[in-house]
């Protein structure tokens, strides 16, 4: 009876593991757009919104996740901000994503020879424009490593939001298992299904940065 239990609840856990699934997608997408523009703030010459994002990305790095967790979905009524599970679980996973972000695309910026820049220019080009068509393509090429690794990360992070009641894969297992008094078998098919989601993955990651290479390397 409890083996028929545990094969009826796979269908649940794979269920679940789309909920993960959305919650990465959407959440790497804003933090991609957070950490591209909070980058470019650090490393522009506008005092004020170099400290603001200074402050974000040192607060943010600063503090574990599950407390940005509950800072966000419990703390933010009391001033009049009031979120879904949903909502609350793809900000918190956006802002401390687009926080490490930030910093990848800051590094990967500077790493591009400041000579490349001064060049452009002399040619007759904005500032704007060289980092738009000289700076920006080999910075991207330099963090795609990096941006890879922060996506399948997040993947991980995503069984932290099971605390608000988000239905994704961790929320289910412990719903199941509830049921089934099977921790041990129910929370290895989670593993195995969070293992086979970063597996595949990292080979799309990992084939989009061959590609991407060989794209700017023309």
């Amino acid at each position: 009876m409890e083996f028929t239990m545990i094969i009826d609840s796979v269908p649940a856990l794979l269920k679940a593991s789309a909920m993960t699934l959305f919650l990465s997608c959407i959440s790497v997408i804003i933090a991609l757009v957070i950490g591209f523009f909070t980058a470019l703030i650090r490393i522009g010459r506008l005092p004020v919104l170099h400290q603001i994002a200074s402050v974000y990305i040192s607060v943010i790095r600063g503090t574990p996740l599950l407390v940005q967790i509950f800072v966000i979905y419990y703390g933010l009524p009391q001033i009049g901000i009031s979120l879904d599970p949903i909502s609350s679980g793809i900000m918190a996973l956006s802002l401390n994503a687009g926080a490490y972000l930030s910093e990848s695309f800051r590094a990967s910026i500077l790493a591009v020879d400041k000579g490349q820049t001064e060049a452009a220019i002399s040619m007759g080009m904005t500032y704007g424009q060289a980092m738009r068509r000289i700076i920006l393509p080999q910075s991207l090429r330099i963090a795609i490593p990096t941006l890879s690794n922060s996506f399948i990360v997040l993947i991980k992070d995503t069984s932290l939001v099971s605390v608000i009641t988000v239905t994704e894969l961790l929320q289910m297992s412990s719903l199941i298992i509830a049921k089934t008094f099977e921790p041990l078998t129910i929370y290895l098919i989670a593993a195995a299904i969070y293992w086979i989601l970063i597996t595949c993955f990292t080979q799309l990651l990992d084939r989009f940065e061959r590609h991407s290479s060989k794209h700017l390397a023309q």
